[in-house]
């Protein structure tokens, strides 16, 4: 994968509302009926939604659905939870695994259409309108740049879809995310697609586990975590793939621990030397896998490779892969960084 889709992750994401407007149902916005499943009908419907400052109009949930790979699962996993992978026709995003039972397989059993790939990994445009999409999915703007050879937002709109860039991605800066945008995005989608009580409630059940771990690490001491890809390359250094700003801190910070490098850097990202690494105080690792076969490999190789690190005396660390991106699934992250940060306390 090309450096430049590569430093979009986080979700991401992998990947990443910088703009006020992004992502959000505009003022005044008549939400759908709140069915228990995916209904095609008209009631509850139109839905208005304003996102990265296109209007449009959604006058039933849409059966026609593509999502664009943008380095992140944060959309096909949203749309999974809520129950809604029979509208999705084409799927490019997928990890290979993670923290969810049984989502991984369920990512890898929807249709990819048998699309022939541009050079960042993502759908062309004569392959995007071939589908007939009546909404499409982004992690970021990117995906409908028509620089790039992408669908533009007004060419899909011409051909009856609509189009959707998730929470942050507006104007490709993910350092600002917050657990706020993963609710935005299931909010959204549970909205456009006529679930809003099985939203609403996906949201509770999440904002509850992570409540319920918050009270419990309350007053303990908070451990420097060092955040990082596991055998990935963004930058010029040894270690330029570890995570100084964005959803991240805000996971670490409900699991009762603090991001050792979050000053490193003014983006997404810290592009450290080894030598900043080795001098820095790091108690925890967390290792986030990306199409790593074996990302607990490579956080034992870390630990082997800076003994100095309280986390390497007290062989503490946890690897994570979809759950600490924007997604549906934040809950799990804070769960299991606070399981490794404060075993005690849990």
């Amino acid at each position: 994968m090309s450096t430049k889709r590569i430093a979009l992750l986080g979700a991401t994401a992998v990947i990443s509302l910088v703009t006020a407007g992004c992502g959000g149902l505009s003022e005044g916005t008549t939400g759908a009926a709140g069915e228990p499943a995916a209904s095609s009908s008209a009631e509850g419907y139109p839905v208005t939604l304003e996102n990265c400052g296109v209007k449009q109009t959604f006058t039933k949930a849409p059966s026609r659905v593509v999502v664009m790979n943008g380095a992140s699962v944060a959309e096909v996993s949203t749309l999974l939870a809520l129950g809604l992978e029979d509208r999705i026709v084409v799927n490019q995003q997928t990890y290979g695994m993670s923290e969810v039972p049984g989502r991984a397989d369920e990512i890898k059993a929807l249709p990819k259409g048998d699309i022939k790939l541009n050079d960042a990994f993502d759908i062309p445009r004569e392959a995007m309108l071939a589908q007939r999409p009546d909404l499409v999915l982004s992690t970021t703007a990117y995906g409908f740049d028509g620089k790039n050879g992408f669908a533009t937002r007004d060419q899909l709109k011409q051909v009856g879809a609509n189009s959707y860039v998730s929470p942050q991605g507006c104007d490709q800066d993910t350092s600002k995310m917050t657990m706020e945008d993963s609710r935005r995005l299931l909010r959204d989608m549970g909205k456009v697609f006529g679930v809003s009580e099985r939203a609403e409630k996906l949201i509770a059940e999440s904002d509850r586990r992570i409540a319920e771990v918050t009270e419990k690490v309350k007053g303990e001491e908070k451990p420097k975590v060092m955040v990082i890809f596991s055998n990935m390359s963004m930058g010029g250094n040894d270690f330029s793939s570890v995570v100084a700003k964005g959803i991240y801190n805000d996971i670490l910070a409900s699991a009762g621990g603090t991001n050792a490098f979050e000053n490193a850097s003014k983006g997404s990202f810290a592009d450290l030397s080894k030598e900043k690494v080795a001098a820095a105080d790091v108690d925890a690792l967390v290792v986030i896998s990306y199409n790593d076969p074996d990302p607990t490999a490579y956080a034992k190789k870390l630990l082997k490779e800076f003994p100095q690190w309280t986390a390497a005396k007290n062989d503490a660390y946890v690897v994570l892969s979809d759950s600490i991106y924007l997604g549906p699934s934040n809950d799990v992250a804070v769960e299991k960084i606070a399981e490794t940060l404060h075993p005690d306390a849990l």
